[in-house]
């Protein structure tokens, strides 16, 4: 079955960065679209940035755009957000997702556990 596993989630003082990777397993990896989703506490899953099957295309959301960097290496099926100065509303849990390129959570079909990522002012 499809596994997706993030890792590289924890605390950070706001200003640093943090890399998240996402390990996918039990799909043909290079025939999705790999998204990041976050979910703070009392707030609705929200997209973060999202990467084209062969990587060539992305789309990030306002708030992280400029900040953070989606890429992917379909040899490894691992997907990474790069999250530089790091703000404390960017305190959240992200999922990694595999599924259509698109920002809405329900292009998506498989969904990993979450990486809890949590920013110190």
């Amino acid at each position: 079955q499809v596994q997706l596993v993030e890792s590289g989630g924890g605390l950070v003082q706001a200003g640093g960065s943090l890399r998240l990777s996402c390990a996918a397993s039990g799909l043909r990896f290079s025939t999705y679209a790999m998204g990041w989703f976050r979910q703070a506490p009392g707030k609705e899953r929200e997209f973060v940035a999202t990467i084209s099957e062969r990587g060539p295309d992305t789309y990030y959301a306002g708030s992280v755009k400029g900040r953070f960097t989606i890429s992917r290496d379909n040899a490894k099926n691992t997907v990474s957000l790069q999250m530089n100065s790091l703000k404390p509303e960017d305190a959240a849990v992200y999922y990694c997702a595999a599924g259509a390129y698109g920002s809405r959570a329900d292009n998506y079909g498989a969904w990993g556990q979450g990486t809890r990522v949590t920013v110190s002012s």
